[in-house]
């Protein structure tokens, strides 16, 4: 008789906890965050200096006064308020010069997007790229573009492209798409 009382004690405090389990569990489903949401995680940086290093090599200096990082599924970087690169040799001279009003650096493709007044100057040659949009690809260490673009030389020689083109980053070497002529340019109308 005790042990059935027991049993009876048992079932029925299982029963009750088991009520409690059940009323508890009710949410009210418009105080539910939607966790299918994706949240970036925003990392902000001001007066940024950085390093461009391949192979353990120093290649440039990376300086902006602004710098956005977000970490979502596909992390890039951002420079809203201009940003500035020197490019260096072997010896870390300084080679060439990149500056540009914006740049997006897209990290899992080693590329940097620039926008707005981009000027790419070869401080050895003294030539001159300019454009509005423009590509950077660190690794195969080129600039490209689809936009119009217009490179200008030391001798005063301008060439037009209103198709783009793509250059080594030192300017040394350029293919043009539809170029639109080279032509001679006084000194003075410069």
């Amino acid at each position: 008789m005790i042990s059935q009382i027991r049993s009876y004690i048992i079932i029925l405090a299982a029963l009750l906890a088991g009520c409690f389990v059940l009323n508890s569990c009710e949410n009210d489903v418009s105080k539910i965050p939607n966790f299918r949401d994706k949240r970036t995680a925003l990392e902000e940086g001001h007066n940024i200096e950085s390093y461009l290093s391949q192979n353990s090599k120093i290649k440039g200096k990376l300086t902006a006064p602004l710098m956005y990082r977000y970490a979502a599924d596909s992390p890039y970087v951002e420079f809203p308020k201009t940003l500035h690169v020197d490019f260096y040799n072997d010896s870390l001279k300084v080679e060439s010069r990149l500056d540009a009003r914006y740049g997006k650096y897209r990290e899992w493709e080693n590329k940097v997007f620039l926008k707005d007044s981009v000027v790419v100057v070869n401080i050895i040659t003294g030539d001159t790229l300019r454009c509005n949009e423009l590509w950077w690809d660190q690794i195969a260490q080129k600039f490209y573009t689809n936009k119009p673009a217009r490179y200008s030389k030391k001798d005063h020689t301008i060439n037009y492209s209103r198709d783009g083109l793509e250059a080594k980053q030192d300017l040394s070497d350029m293919v043009f798409f539809s170029n639109s002529g080279t032509m001679p340019v006084p000194k003075d109308s410069l």
